[in-house]
């Protein structure tokens, strides 16, 4: 009989929620290969009984590497985890296209590129999970994360057609949808924002956003956040489920907007986005 590897290996593991699926998987017993482009910034890990790994998952060598290294040791990737991800702020007419190629290539072609290096060792051990991190962001355009949304849509439709395509082999394909999370994501995208790339009122929204990110932690709206260790008790949720469901959504700010935007007609969803956010104002 094929012996089922339990070996999971994490994407973007330096901060936040990578870092805390990768210690929460450690602590329940599975074998862990914590990655992040510096290993440097995920040394610590090894203390909580991970091991660890360069990967750059925009780097197809990278990515090649690093599958080979868990596949050599352990036979396959038992549990692959896409976290890796990356934001940048702005009005979607401002944004340079090459900014949003950069984040189609970390959040969306990564992850599939990912998936694909690992599922020959699934397959032949007839066994696995892939747990991606999207976010609330897939349903719905946040106001400022346009792009950002558009790379969290894609990764809706390529987990929902790899679902379909893979569930008959025993691999399991699931997304996780955080809402708003007390992790510094937030705060790196607002430090991206470029409001000099615009000019008018598209810069005066630019700014408004990017101040509206850096502050939301203090603001009421963080009473609907999760923390970090809440989405990683949702991804080994996924992966240890015998039939692990198609998304988990983490956080209140997630349940109610995900709830809303699907009672709402159109129309009057925008209206609540217009009371929550800023918009552009003529003569600016």
């Amino acid at each position: 009989m094929t012996r089922i590897s339990r070996a999971v290996l994490v994407t973007g593991c330096s901060t936040g929620i990578g870092r805390e699926t990768a210690r929460l998987f450690a602590r329940r017993g599975w074998t862990v290969y914590a990655t992040a482009r510096r290993v440097e910034a995920i040394a610590d890990l090894e203390a909580s009984g991970c091991r660890t790994l360069a990967l750059d998952v925009t780097d197809e060598s990278s990515r090649v590497a690093a599958v080979e290294t868990v596949v050599r040791s352990e036979g396959a990737v038992g549990v692959l985890v896409n976290n890796a991800g990356v934001s940048e702020l702005g009005a979607t007419a401002t944004l340079p296209v090459d900014h949003v190629a950069r984040m189609f290539e970390t959040n969306v072609f990564a992850m599939l590129s990912m998936t694909q290096l690992a599922l020959p060792g699934m397959r032949a051990q007839r066994w696995g999970r892939i747990v991606s991190m999207g976010s609330m962001n897939g349903r719905w355009m946040m106001p400022g994360m346009g792009s950002y949304a558009a790379t969290k849509h894609a990764m809706e439709a390529l987990t929902d057609a790899l679902r379909y395509e893979l569930r008959p082999l025993g691999i399991g394909v699931s997304l996780i949808a955080p809402g708003m999370v007390t992790t510094g994501f937030g705060h790196t995208a607002a430090g991206r924002s470029d409001a000099a790339s615009a000019d008018g009122a598209l810069a005066d929204f630019n700014e408004r956003i990017a101040e509206m990110t850096r502050n939301w932690d203090t603001s009421p709206q963080a009473r609907l956040a999760c923390s970090p260790s809440d989405v990683a008790e949702r991804v080994v949720r996924a992966a240890e489920a015998r039939r692990p469901r198609a998304r988990y959504r983490v956080a209140p700010s997630a349940a109610l907007m995900l709830s809303l935007r699907r009672v709402l007609p159109e129309r009057a969803f925008e209206l609540v986005l217009r009371t929550q956010f800023p918009s552009p104002r003529q003569g600016r």
